[in-house]
């Protein structure tokens, strides 16, 4: 079957430049494991209607092209048989592969919620937790479906129906360690207001899965120790979910999961998943809490050491302390971020530090929700699934982005390309005007279109700057290129103590600012503002640190009009006296090339 590629659209970061993965119509969890013929195996939960709707069913697809074409679907579970949901798959040495998925085998026809409201007829969250294996690379699955059993644990013994009925998912892929696998899945206690109203980790750990033919000899053991799975942090929300597991060089287990509190959770396991350290905030190498919403978040290993880690960036606060938390935290997963990771060693063995983030996946759409993803190596190149729920995708991830991730903690050459104005000249003193280099345009009108309408350039450009304020009196100018008419571009300053980017094509405005609270008067400082014409975003990263929002904000970053033309003025630039140098770049520089620019210094 062949894929369709949905767009042509000139930035790889837009989501429909990917490749499509032919489903039904509802599409989730497109996961792919690589078999030993060497074709793609892709296991997704489809059905015709959306999701939860009864006919919801898990398929599997073979692709030989990295995700470009796709063989037609083959049935694990049979459309009209009860609900299939949720699938992950295992590879184990002999090339056999193994698919976990929900299955509603006693075709429960509705839940209670604990809250006494009105029971939910979604029905595929529940049941049984099963497998079936392929042992000619997916070509076609096992006629007998497995159970396996799981050791119940205190939210499932005070659920409204006591244990009798269990409520769970995964969305987590299997890692292997020690001569074992483990799978992973989310207990539910709680079904109520979001759904998931109570919700913690576990692991099913089977010790001879690896090597025992006999599906029905294996073992399967419920990890951590006790009656209580990952959770939040003390003081945290009640739900901890959609857990996702690397395994560290030491033989450490990490753990990372979406919270309700604005705040991915992480934790460490130092004997293969029976205990586990306190559960934590997880934070950027420089101490920061990450932000992120109810939506899946997770950490790859990859095969030269290093980690990636998607999410969403931005949250803290202004979700976990809102009143609906539980539902408004679904919200907001476009664009999606990827963090870079290395190992570090640590009194209490390696960890992971993390960079800072790179926009990997964006959608025009901002009301569009892209999660789910997989990360596949193929060929020495990476690439990412992802669903918006209705088209599946794959998207093969930049290079350059990735060696900016993993660089970045070192990187410090100045960026070159694009750079159309560099000031001061050698040896000479910092002007107060100059002429203003031509900034690309946004949009443009289509000559090839019939009715000559708009074609979106997805240009942008970077401002960077090391500046020195006496005060943060508000008004004060840093960079003004404005005619008579206000067209143009400025930064100033905030009664905000902030700097804000102005964009006015003479027909709309736009402006965002800097983090409060990161400027000081009489520092120097380096500031970056990158105005990304691609997902049509403001970012501001000042001394190095892309700015978040911290506590004052949910976001860090701010959208502009996608109707906003240009940002030029009348061609000369009037600089304030707070500015010591400035460059001017024809494109959107990335963070890392960001950072990579502070840490090359400023002028003396």
């Amino acid at each position: 079957m062949k894929a369709i590629r949905t767009g042509t659209i000139p930035d790889p970061r837009h989501i429909a430049n990917g490749w499509e993965i032919p489903t039904e119509s509802y599409s989730d969890q497109p996961y792919v494991v690589r078999t030993d013929d060497g074709a793609w195996l892709c296991c997704v939960t489809t059905g015709a209607g959306c999701e939860g709707a009864p006919g919801q069913h898990v398929v599997t697809l073979r692709s030989l092209d990295q995700g470009r074409t796709w063989s037609a679907p083959v049935d694990v579970e049979p459309v009209d048989g009860p609900e299939a949901s949720y699938a992950v798959m295992l590879k184990v040495p002999s090339g056999r592969v193994y698919v976990f998925y929900n299955h509603n085998t006693d075709r429960v026809p509705e839940v209670k919620r604990h809250d006494g409201k009105t029971s939910y007829k979604r029905v595929d969250s529940l049941g049984h937790f099963v497998f079936k294996y392929s042992d000619n690379h997916g070509q076609s699955w096992s006629a007998e479906r497995y159970d396996i059993p799981i050791r119940v644990f205190a939210c499932d013994r005070e659920n409204v129906y006591g244990g009798k009925l269990c409520f769970f998912w995964n969305v987590g892929k299997p890692i292997v360690h020690g001569g074992a696998a483990f799978v992973s899945l989310h207990k539910v206690g709680k079904m109520g207001e979001g759904f998931f109203a109570q919700s913690e980790g576990v692991l099913l750990k089977s010790d001879n899965i690896l090597t025992e033919r006999d599906p029905a000899k294996l073992r399967w053991e419920t990890l951590p120790d006790g009656d209580i799975g990952l959770r939040t942090p003390p003081g945290g929300g009640p739900v901890s979910e959609e857990q996702s597991y690397c395994v560290l060089s030491d033989g450490a287990f990490h753990v990372v999961y979406r919270s309700i509190d604005g705040y991915p959770v992480e934790a460490y396991s130092r004997d293969g998943g029976h205990t586990w350290t306190e559960p934590r905030y997880q934070r950027y190498a420089d101490g920061r809490l990450m932000k992120h919403p109810r939506a899946a978040n997770f950490a790859w290993n990859c095969s030269n050491g290093k980690f990636l880690y998607w999410f969403h960036n931005h949250g803290g606060v202004f979700i976990g302390k809102h009143p609906n938390a539980t539902n408004i935290a679904y919200e907001d997963r476009n664009p999606v971020w990827l963090c870079g990771g290395e190992e570090i060693d640590t009194p209490k063995g390696r960890e992971i530090r993390w960079s800072q983030p790179e926009i990997v996946v964006y959608d025009d759409d901002t009301y569009v929700r892209m999660s789910y993803p997989d990360l596949v190596e193929d060929g020495g190149k990476l690439y990412l699934t992802e669903t918006q729920k209705d088209i599946a995708r794959v998207h093969e991830i930049e290079p350059a982005l990735l060696a900016g991730l993993w660089n970045q903690f070192t990187a410090a050459e100045v960026a070159q390309t694009g750079l159309r104005l560099n000031l001061p000249a050698a040896g000479q003193a910092m002007p107060r005007e100059t002429a203003m280099p031509a900034l690309p345009a946004f949009l443009e009108r289509d000559h090839k279109r019939a009715d000559y309408g708009t074609k979106d350039l997805r240009r942008g450009f970077t401002i960077d700057t090391w500046l020195e304020f006496a005060d943060l009196a508000p008004g004060q100018s840093v960079l003004d290129t404005r005619d008579a008419t206000g067209q143009g571009l400025t930064l100033q300053t905030t009664a905000r103590g902030t700097v804000e980017a102005v964009l006015n094509d003479g027909r709309t405005e736009n402006r965002w600012d800097c983090d409060p609270g990161v400027l000081r008067p009489g520092k120097r400082h380096h500031l970056v503002a990158i105005v990304d014409g691609g997902p049509k975003l403001i970012l501001f990263v000042v001394d190095g640190v892309l700015c978040d929002g911290r506590e004052s904000r949910q976001f860090g970053w701010g959208r502009f009009s996608p109707n906003l033309r240009h940002a030029n003025g009348g061609g000369t630039a009037r600089l304030g006296g707070a500015v010591r140098t400035l460059r001017v770049y024809d494109r959107a520089l990335r963070v890392s090339e960001a950072i990579a620019n502070h840490r090359a210094g400023g002028p003396a």
